[in-house]
């Protein structure tokens, strides 16, 4: 009929490459602030209980940046332990990329704030920024094709502070975010087999989660702030019927292309957003939570940081193995959404 507009399709990214990239993490940290906000903390400012916040979100505390740090003093924070398990010095890195959506102004640039502040002086700085949760796995992606042409080391750093954006009368996003950095180091690997076996990229555009204000469409002015349109806002029904759907389709595209099947992955390093969102995803997937770390429950949604977060938890306990295969999915405003699928080299 005349008149009607098609509804639009989401729009993907599949990897074509006949064999894996050969790179490997090689280094990884995380970077908590020191202050821990409980649920019974939320309770004295929103009209919530702490049963209500555990039972809608899995989650008991989180951290929050102390007010006279930024981003980029999480991610020099985070750099060193990564570096060091790498055997990088900063001075070897050829690229910085940091993933956040939370930067610390919009110029100049965070990602080099912080290759300066590192003594990474020859790295190439580059910002992901408005993927939201999903930065951090398009950092990557990136990293992984700079790896195959010239860089030899790359640091990745995903690390938001979304309490600097979230509303703090809002019960919606009030209760689910915290602060964090994760940092991890990719280099070159020479294990046949190993690397990045396939990829899945998608996205759909939907304003169901944005920051309406600061920029080009509505600049900052006193009416901006006095409408609180500078702080996150959250369709949670969206957000849980796409992240419930795209990120399973995510998964099983990125596996299937790698040619395997969901049950032969070993770890799965999923966006830690919300625990019901983990438990339903697993479950449509057919695959047991235990291959599923949680860091959420004492973290919090932590942005672009999370699936970080979760790979550097089972890293240091020493749960993956050589040859195990993982892989990293996570979806952010946008909507946007991505999987990598890994070998262990």
């Amino acid at each position: 009929m005349t008149g009607m507009v098609a509804e639009p399709r989401p729009v993907s990214v599949r990897s074509t490459v006949p064999r894996p990239l050969p790179v490997t993490v090689s280094g990884s940290s995380v970077h908590l602030p020191a202050t821990v906000v409980t649920n019974d903390e939320l309770t004295r400012t929103l009209d919530t209980s702490a049963e209500w916040i555990l039972s809608r979100t899995g989650i008991r505390e989180r951290r929050r940046l102390a007010p006279d740090l930024a981003v980029s003093d999480m991610c020099v924070a985070a750099a060193p332990a990564a570096l060091a398990e790498a055997g990088i010095s900063p001075g070897e890195l050829d690229a910085v990329i940091i993933a956040s959506y939370t930067y610390d102004q919009p110029l100049p640039s965070t990602a080099l704030m912080v290759k300066e502040r590192i003594g990474a002086h020859r790295a190439l700085p580059i910002d992901i920024t408005q993927a939201a949760c999903a930065n951090g796995l398009q950092a990557i992606l990136l990293a992984a094709h700079l790896l195959q042409v010239s860089a030899r080391a790359v640091l990745v750093i995903a690390a938001d502070c979304a309490s600097r954006v979230t509303d703090p009368r809002n019960r919606t996003t009030g209760v689910f975010f915290g602060d964090a950095a994760g940092a991890i180091v990719l280099t070159r690997t020479d294990t046949p087999e190993a690397g990045i076996l396939a990829w899945d990229f998608g996205s759909q555009l939907s304003h169901s989660v944005e920051i309406r204000a600061g920029g080009s469409r509505l600049p900052t002015s006193e009416q901006t702030v006095a409408d609180r349109e500078h702080y996150l806002r959250m369709d949670g029904r969206a957000v849980w019927d796409t992240a419930t759907s795209c990120l399973p389709q995510s998964i099983r595209a990125a596996v299937g292309r790698a040619g395997l099947a969901v049950t032969d992955i070993d770890h799965f390093f999923l966006h830690q957003a919300n625990l019901n969102i983990l438990i339903a995803a697993m479950a449509e997937l057919e695959v047991p939570m235990w291959r599923a770390p949680v860091t959420l429950d004492m973290l919090g949604n932590t942005g672009s940081a999370g699936v970080v977060t979760a790979l550097h938890q089972a890293r240091s306990e020493n749960l993956i193995n050589a040859g195990d295969t993982f892989l990293l999915s996570a979806i952010g405003a946008g909507f946007q959404w991505g999987t990598l699928c890994f070998r262990q080299a």
